[in-house]
């Protein structure tokens, strides 16, 4: 059916409880998400966590959020296999349930839910692609979603890598999840407790609708900048580095100072979503 022809999914009712993101916790031992951390858990260079704002925004930007186990997958090429500490042996992967959830499950959830418990690990048909599911159920509130990513200006991990997505949870209650691709082969990949697996942004959807994105025009700015062009740069570039006594972080302070003011004009976006 094309897609002119779908009925349009309606948004979820929010509670007037909840805010721009509600995180819903299914698996008792999932860690509860955290608010990102400007430092990078501690990861980043001194000068940058002191005068780089735009780096520690991005690395504060959303949550933190931990695999609900610690776990190892290992990839021979072919097959997926995965363990954890309870386990003296390697099992082939295919879609596994969190430990003890689904009695779990289906002992609370009503008749007709009951086997529908989501699967912890998932290997997809995509060589080496698992995906992991943290335990969570998100809500969001009416144009927002939440951007699924690897956590910002952390390093890498060793031996996989991120497929990052946009989940519209303003419209179904889903599950925070994220898929990875291993990238070593005969070797124990190990998902820690101690680092976090993803993070999540909230996201107006505003901000990638197609208008949005296929409207970027290009300034031709040797040619075609105004006087208030030029007067931008003098005052963004020029200014600061002829001054004879620069002071380190100019920007980061700025940006400081006009977030604390509510300079932002976007700020009644965000504000119009919380509780009154």
């Amino acid at each position: 059916m094309p897609d002119a022809l779908l009925p349009e999914t309606p948004r979820l009712a929010a509670p007037r409880s909840q805010g721009i993101v509600s995180f819903h916790r299914l698996i008792a031992a999932a860690p509860a998400p955290e608010r990102a951390d400007r430092s990078a858990l501690g990861s980043l260079p001194t000068r940058a966590f002191r005068y780089c704002d735009a780096v520690t925004t991005a690395a504060g930007f959303g949550w933190h959020i931990f695999t609900p186990l610690e776990f190892s997958l290992w990839w021979d090429g072919e097959q997926i296999l995965w363990t954890f500490d309870e386990l003296d042996e390697w099992l082939p992967l295919g879609a596994a349930q969190f430990p003890h959830f689904r009695d779990l499950f289906d002992g609370s959830a009503p008749e007709d839910v009951r086997g529908y418990s989501p699967p912890f690990l998932t290997a997809l048909q995509e060589p080496g692609v698992v995906q992991i599911w943290t335990g969570l159920m998100a809500r969001t509130a009416p144009g927002w979603s939440l951007l699924l990513r690897a956590p910002a200006n952390l390093p890498k991990p060793p031996g996989y890598e991120y497929y990052e997505g946009v989940i519209e949870a303003d419209r179904w209650l889903l599950p925070v999840f994220i898929n990875i691709r291993l990238t070593r082969t005969d070797v124990p990949v190990l998902i820690s407790l101690e680092r976090p697996l993803l993070q999540a942004q909230p996201l107006p959807q505003a901000a990638y609708a197609e208008s949005v994105l296929n409207r970027a025009p290009v300034i031709d700015a040797l040619s075609d900048w105004s006087d208030v062009d030029w007067d931008a740069y003098r005052r963004s570039i020029v200014a600061p580095s002829q001054d004879i006594d620069p002071t380190p972080g100019r920007y980061a302070t700025e940006v400081r100072r006009n977030r604390r003011s509510g300079g932002c004009p976007f700020a009644a976006l965000a504000k119009s979503a919380e509780p009154a």
